[in-house]
């Protein structure tokens, strides 16, 4: 199965996700809180950096978990205040 090209606001959303939970990750280092997340030091760099802009729910979850941050909190940090374009509710999934 081929993966659509993703769109440049995917990428940007990828990259605030990224922002953010580096940014709340704080002064922990990434082997910590990777592990905390139960989740490969690789995967979270590459999520903090962008490279993965579409990362799984469930990680995404077990990393807000690990650093501290809900799910709704996370959502508007990556979608803004206003949401997604759509007019859908701001969801995790999507990032």
């Amino acid at each position: 199965m081929v993966r659509p090209m993703l769109t440049s606001e995917e990428r940007a959303r990828g990259q605030r996700l990224g922002a953010m939970l580096r940014q709340a990750r704080g002064d922990r280092s990434m082997v910590e809180v990777a592990a905390l997340a139960g989740v490969p030091v690789e995967t979270l760099r590459k999520i903090e950096t962008g490279r993965i802009p579409t990362p799984a729910f469930f990680t995404i979850v077990a990393l807000a978990d690990a650093v501290g941050v809900s799910l709704p909190a996370l959502a508007t940090a990556v979608h803004g205040a206003a949401g997604p374009a759509d007019g859908s509710a701001p969801s995790a999934l999507s990032a």
